[in-house]
């Protein structure tokens, strides 16, 4: 374990924050609660954006942006909404600034320049996107709507935590508009299932697929499904959700269509997002004691060669080899740096890679040369193999899709010795206090009673899965009847 890094035996709060900081994925900032994203995290979340992007488009949705700032009217106008995020919202009263009289060097709001209406800096776009879409929606020849925004927003949190809850983050919000109920709920759960697509073929992280109770609901939601993932600690994290919002925001701001027999109704409406706290989700579902661990297919650098070597001449020697090699690569689409930087020792770049998570490192030395061969290391079992250099290239292809299975594969098996069923109270609350991950338990369908659960053990109910059994049993609270079980978890 490198000295750097707390263990997560020791501190599992330290060791995130370490990997955060010491991996180069992002940094503290004179704003409290927001975070500087540094460009190795910002190529890691362009990685996953770039694949988010094409699948979205892939489905049929087009990109578009709106404005930063909601009227607070319009805010206010969709209740269920403005109410679920009105502890969090940052308000602009004022648009500028003047000198002190009494103290030129500092800057006071002037209080002649206070808006005439207040605007809300987005938590969430329903609003501002619904009052645009009144104007775009006359006829069902206008259906469906299917856009979605790259963009930040901002929920003052009070507690926060780089990737995971910070005041203001980056993400994508799909809004669409559909003619019928039909449609939009199929919207939502093809969403969640690019969501999972996603989650377990790119980050190689398993995710069980579920609705949210209506506890848990997404604020003006009718449904709110969602995909939850396991973390090492026995939390779970919601790694993404996709809401069917009925005709809630169309009602509330009056959006209507003349369908085909030319009557008029509310449109039917779903959203649907994830964000920058999926990389916190990343770290902390396949990451180690000596650094991060990152799935291939979205890591910034796939591969790195360091060279080994005394004097120009060896030097000039890799170096012609290396430039062969790294075309090779390239031409297979694989992203290979290499680190013939002369200011730091071939062992403090391989601790250093080893702590960013780089799923592959070669090195190569001028005996490798008179053998042919380089030593090939893999990141996620740190085993080292001596390979020809000779169809070096595809030997790396091949062995990234094996890294990228066996780091899904080993969180798979994490995940599964995770799911435990408990059938009474005591068996409940013990298997909380052990951090055992999810818990399989009845519950009596009453916001009473997981309100009750939450205020008890802080666990609360992450998901009713989909596709879930059928079985008749007793709410471990309550005793009272139960048709089904639920997954619970204490969680991010």
């Amino acid at each position: 374990m490198s000295k750097e890094i707390t263990s997560r035996e020791q501190d599992y709060s330290q060791w995130y924050n370490d990997l955060i900081i010491k991996g180069g994925l992002a940094d503290y900032t004179a704003v409290r609660g927001c975070m500087v994203i540094k460009p190795y995290g910002f190529a890691l979340w362009e990685n996953m954006r770039d694949v988010l992007d094409k699948m979205f488009k892939d489905t049929g949705h087009q990109n578009a942006y709106f404005p930063l700032f909601v009227p607070k009217s319009l805010f206010e106008a969709e209740e269920k909404n403005a109410e679920g995020f009105a502890k969090e919202c940052a308000v602009v009263t004022h648009y500028r600034l003047k000198t002190d009289p009494n103290n030129k060097g500092k800057l006071i709001v002037d209080p002649e320049a206070k808006l005439e209406e207040e605007l809300v800096v987005r938590p969430t776009s329903e609003a501002i996107i619904w009052s645009t879409y009144k104007g775009w929606i006359q006829s069902y020849r206008d259906l469906p709507i299917l856009i979605n925004q790259w963009a930040n927003v901002v929920r003052w949190e009070m507690r926060t935590r780089l990737f995971l809850r910070t005041a203001e983050f980056l993400w994508q919000e799909g809004h669409t508009a559909h003619a019928t109920k039909k449609e939009a709920i199929e919207e939502a759960e093809k969403m969640l299932e690019v969501y999972a697509d996603f989650a377990e073929n790119y980050m190689a992280m398993p995710v069980i697929m579920g609705i949210k109770s209506p506890n848990e609901r997404f604020a003006g939601a009718e449904e709110t499904y969602c995909i939850e993932a396991l973390m090492q600690d026995g939390k779970a994290l919601q790694a993404g959700t996709s809401h069917f919002l009925g005709q809630n925001f169309a009602k509330a701001f009056d959006v209507k269509f003349s369908d085909k027999e030319n009557k008029l109704d509310y449109v039917w409406a779903t959203s649907w997002g994830v964000s920058t706290r999926l990389i916190g989700a990343l770290v902390m579902a396949h990451s180690d004691d000596d650094g991060l661990i990152l799935p291939p297919r979205i890591a910034p650098l796939q591969v790195v060669i360091v060279p080994i070597y005394k004097g120009d001449e060896q030097k000039g020697m890799i170096d012609n080899k290396v430039n062969v090699i790294i075309k090779e690569l390239k031409d297979l689409g694989i992203r290979v740096k290499y680190d013939d930087n002369e200011n730091s020792r071939p062992g403090w770049k391989f601790a250093q890679y080893e702590m960013q998570g780089v799923p592959v490192r070669i090195a190569i030395g001028a005996r490798d040369l008179e053998n042919n061969v380089v030593e090939v290391a893999r990141r996620d079992t740190k085993a080292k193999t001596s390979v020809s250099i000779d169809g070096i290239a595809f030997y790396v292809k091949e062995l990234l899709l094996e890294i990228q299975l066996h780091i899904y594969n080993k969180a798979k098996e994490y995940q599964q010795a995770h799911i435990t069923p408990a059938n009474t109270w005591d068996e409940f609350v013990d298997l909380l206090d052990n951090k055992t991950g999810f818990i399989s338990a009845h519950w009596d369908g009453t916001p009473e009673t997981e309100e009750k659960i939450k205020e008890l053990t802080k666990a609360t109910i992450r998901c009713i899965p989909l596709n879930n059994t059928l079985e008749d049993g007793k709410c471990i609270l309550t005793g009272n009847p139960s048709t089904q079980r639920v997954l619970f978890a204490r969680a991010y």
